[in-house]
């Protein structure tokens, strides 16, 4: 039987502190359910860690969590056997808005230098029970102190005072019970009094909580026999049974050898939504200056939607609080260039905000992610070394998203150098990396060379190639669009210089090899001297230079960038992307040694005028533009050019 009960104002401001809640702190209503369970949690941690010392507090039955509900009466009751609060506390912890029991309680046993068995709290800030004013227009909360006789009710409508009473309960233990508002939509109150509400709201959330919720539910049963089956004419009747609702089993807190491949594959369809099995697992437990669990998965095939890093972070990184769910997308801890990643992360003692729905900007997030994305990193170097098919599998999924780290990630730039892979002119089918490609290169040469452009077959057939594969120089053929980018704000890998072999000048060989090619330009140069300059006159738009090529064999041209000039493809990417960028020129150069120059020489020596010149310097700019897969800025010019010039041969 309840005494009389006695009418208190809340401390501090709390008509506004509450307000602040229901409407500010959480944006969304199902934490509030979310709260309870945490709360009672820490109880039933407390009661276990109090009766190490106090065998008499230890309670008889087993440690849970139960929750019942009435959908005509529109109410909801969170319960649990854990430590209870007595009048004082219920005084001081839930009177107080924003004062933590959990804290002061760690923060006794710490004082104490007894911190030996500490349990997993939750509750730092003292205001999640506060979240359930979201919902409810009254909240009751019923409690007994493990060790006491006597329960304490505290009643409140949220409207800033509280009542409290002395009287009783069958066991130490707090159970909460709601008074639900009415569904609204609109506001975003769904009908917590229906059970698939329930059930779902904790299978997201409280899943892998250590104590068993169990839900008390009505199910029709009918009389069966000793079989089984049901008795004839017998009728229906309608009980109470309690049905648990989370799993218990974080398969990250769990032993590797106790969990079945199944099980990790069924629990990575579970969180990513995929159908197929994941490519890579990634499991570890971190230590160190934090502590924290990572269950991470790498998916077999790349998302439709891998290059839109938004839509892709839905089903992205996992976060956990102590098995307590916080959020599905925790990008703070994952680069964009790992958005791919699946799986779940398990702090111990990372810090959120008030609401627990934001982490805290600051050193320790920090942290946690350097260890995530470094763990990565070299179990991805681990799998390229140990299982190459298996890693070639990754790179042709998510090896272009793996470069962006090139142009944001400073620290791991090195590593991810080490997990690049590349089509050469010599790997076949087989792309290889920095590694292999340093590891075989010709004697004699210093530098590494790749060029770029929209397709290994346009690179494979490029004219700037041809003095590279005179020499027997491997080539790089990189071919993705952000590899424009990072060539150019990386210029040495393993102790080489990265040349582009269709930027500036190329001088192959020996000192005096390229010393007798210079020569050999120079005095051609003179030779070629008037056909250069009538040339350089005739595409002054389209080119800023015409001279002599060291890098042509058997092509009449090319066309170079100088090396402080944006390549084509990134002119074409940046008017994409709706960027101003300025047109660029480049410069022609000519195989000195081709027979086709011989003749335009000596066909400008004979000419009365430059304008005779014009069709074949046009035709030779177009040629080079075809030659490296461009296109011509006028194609039917061009095609005039040809007919003409066909029309004079035959």
């Amino acid at each position: 039987m309840s005494k009389a009960s006695e009418t208190y104002k809340f401390k501090t401001e709390a008509r506004q502190v509450l307000d602040l809640m229901i409407h500010s702190v959480y944006s969304n209503k199902d934490i509030f359910l979310r709260e309870l369970i945490s709360n009672s949690s820490d109880a039933l941690d407390k009661r276990r860690f109090e009766s190490v010392k106090a065998p008499e507090l230890a309670s008889a039955g087993e440690a849970a969590i139960h929750i019942a509900f009435d959908a005509k009466a529109r109410t909801l009751s969170v319960s649990d056997n854990g430590i209870g609060m007595s009048r004082d506390e219920v005084k001081n912890f839930i009177g107080t808005i924003a004062r933590s029991g959990a804290q002061e309680f760690m923060k006794a046993l710490r004082e104490s230098k007894d911190a030996a068995g500490l349990p997993e709290l939750i509750g730092q800030f003292g205001v999640g029970f506060y979240s359930t004013f979201m919902v409810a227009d009254r909240v009751q909360l019923l409690t007994r102190r493990a060790g006491e006789d006597t329960a304490t009710l505290w009643e409140s409508a949220g409207d800033g005072k509280y009542t409290l009473s002395e009287t009783g309960r069958d066991e130490a233990g707090t159970t909460v019970t709601l008074h639900l508002k009415a569904a609204d939509t609109e506001d975003g109150l769904k009908d917590y009094a229906a059970e698939w509400e329930i059930r779902e709201i904790i299978k997201r959330y409280s899943d892998f909580v250590a104590y068993p919720i169990y839900l008390a539910v009505e199910r029709t049963e009918v009389e069966r026999d000793q079989d089984g089956k049901p008795v004839p004419g017998a009728p229906e009747k309608t009980v109470v049974k309690e049905e648990r609702l989370n799993s218990m089993k974080a398969l990250w807190l769990r032993d590797k050898e106790e969990v079945s491949e199944e099980e990790y594959n069924e629990f990575y369809k579970h969180i990513s939504h995929d159908w197929n099995n994941p490519l890579l697992r990634i499991q570890a437990k971190m230590e160190g200056v934090l502590e924290y669990r990572i269950l991470l998965y790498i998916p077999e095939k790349a998302p439709f939607d891998v290059m839109m890093p938004e839509a892709l972070r839905r089903q992205g990184l996992h976060l956990y609080i102590k098995r307590i769910f916080i959020m599905d997308d925790c990008h703070e801890l994952l680069p964009d260039y790992l958005r791919f990643v699946r799986g779940v992360v398990d702090s111990e003692d990372l810090p959120l905000n008030v609401s627990r729905e934001l982490l805290q900007e600051n050193r320790q997030v920090q942290r946690m992610s350097k260890g995530i994305v470094g763990k990565i990193l070299a179990t991805l170097k681990a799998l390229r070394d140990n299982e190459p098919e298996k890693y070639r599998l990754f790179w042709t999924q998510f090896g272009r998203i793996l470069k962006e780290g090139l142009l944001t990630d400073y620290d791991n730039r090195e590593a991810l150098l080490d997990l690049i892979l590349f089509d050469t002119t010599e790997s076949g089918d087989t792309p290889v990396s920095f590694e292999t490609y340093t590891g075989r290169m010709k004697p004699g040469q210093e530098d590494m060379y790749y060029i770029t452009g929209e397709s290994r077959a346009a690179l494979q057939a490029s004219p700037h190639l041809e003095a590279f594969r005179d020499k027997g120089y491997e080539v790089i053929l990189l071919s993705d669009p952000v590899d424009e980018i990072w060539t150019q704000s990386i210029s040495e890998c393993r102790e080489k210089k990265l040349q582009a072999a269709g930027r500036g000048a190329v001088e192959l060989g020996t000192d005096s090899e390229k010393e007798e090619g210079r020569k050999v330009r120079d005095e051609k140069a003179k030779e070629y001297g008037a056909l250069l300059e009538a040339l350089q006159s005739l595409l002054a738009e389209q080119v800023k230079e015409v001279r002599l090529s060291g890098r042509l064999t058997s092509s009449p041209a090319c066309l170079v960038i100088d090396p402080q000039d944006i390549s084509p493809q990134m002119e074409k990417m940046m008017r994409m992307m709706g960027q101003e960028a300025p047109a660029v020129k480049r410069i022609l150069e000519l195989n000195p040694g081709h027979p086709l120059l011989e003749k335009l020489n000596a066909f400008c020596a004979a000419s009365a005028s430059q304008e005779d010149l014009k069709p074949y310097a046009e035709l030779l700019y177009g040629q080079a533009l075809l030659a490296e897969g461009g296109q011509a800025s006028d194609p039917a010019a061009l095609s005039r050019h040809i007919a003409d010039i066909m029309l004079k041969a035959l």
